[in-house]
């Protein structure tokens, strides 16, 4: 018996918001839905969403789910947590919020609040008309066949909830779950981007050691190569969700980027800019860096 918390129960026996959100036919209102997962997997998620399109707002959220517990009260969640908030604050919601508004889930049953956060994210794409890329048939990038579940996709989640082993993959994506036969790819996928964060942090506090062992701030030269260092860091995230972003110049405490893919065409550009990169360029380099895009 998986303990859940008295949210989670009170949402799964009385779910809120279930069903779907018929088109009302009404200038000014658009109706548009995501889905993931699939019933052949165990766990499938379609979430509606009602969209005031001048304020690029969301009048009305709902679910349709095949799954467990979890799956049910993590959907019911997510739609209490984005009804009446523009679609830019919604695609920073993320899956440790829907967790957090349920008072938790067991760590086995992260994956539903995984999906939630995909939903939302394929509802706004799909009323925006950005064509994610996929990257699940390319070579090589398709780690769990059992779950089709992408190089790509696994570097997101391990990245954004910092997850150190296979079983936590397992349960946050699925990955690994099945035959386990990719279980050692997995790993040394985590490791590789342990390597990868560890490089960045030992590199950057280097750079930043030698200037204050000087007593000098940091030159153009050597922000420049640090949010480089950074901004690699940053990439997988971006990629995984179709997008990218390149440095194009630094000047003084501003670093100018050019976004592109799914981010370029995004409205929410600015959302990326702020959490994505910024909130990293000044834990790493210095807490004085503002980031702007540029065309």
């Amino acid at each position: 018996m998986w303990d859940y918390s008295e949210k989670v129960l009170d949402l799964f026996y009385n779910p809120k918001n279930q069903g779907a959100i018929e088109d009302p036919n009404q200038d000014g209102v658009a109706v548009v839905f995501g889905e993931v997962g699939s019933i052949a997997c165990g766990d499938a998620l379609r979430l509606h969403l009602k969209i005031e399109v001048e304020a690029d707002k969301i009048l009305d959220a709902r679910f349709q789910t095949f799954g467990c517990t979890s799956a049910i009260a993590s959907s019911s969640a997510l739609t209490e947590i984005i009804k009446g908030i523009t679609l830019d604050a919604a695609l920073n919601i993320s899956n440790r919020d829907i967790a957090n508004y349920l008072g938790g889930l067991p760590e086995e049953k992260m994956h539903c609040s995984v999906m939630g956060q995909e939903a939302l994210e394929a509802a706004i794409f799909k009323y925006r008309g950005i064509e994610v890329e996929q990257h699940e048939d390319d070579d090589g990038a398709l780690i769990c066949s059992c779950f089709g579940v992408s190089e790509n996709r696994i570097r997101r989640v391990v990245i954004e909830n910092n997850l150190t082993t296979v079983e936590q993959v397992t349960s946050y994506v699925k990955a690994g779950g099945g035959c386990s036969s990719c279980g050692a790819e997995i790993e040394d996928l985590i490791a590789a981007i342990q390597q990868e964060k560890e490089l960045t942090a030992s590199r950057v506090a280097a750079e930043i050691a030698t200037a204050q062992a000087q007593n000098r701030p940091l030159t153009t030269v050597q922000k420049i190569n640090l949010v480089q260092t950074v901004l690699q860091e940053v990439r997988p995230m971006l990629l995984a969700d179709g997008g990218d972003v390149e440095l194009y110049d630094v000047e003084g405490d501003t670093v100018k980027v050019v976004l592109k893919g799914a981010c370029g065409s995004c409205s929410s550009s600015t959302a990326t800019l702020k959490n994505a990169i910024e909130v990293r360029l000044r834990e790493r380099v210095l807490p004085t860096l503002i980031v702007e895009a540029v065309s």
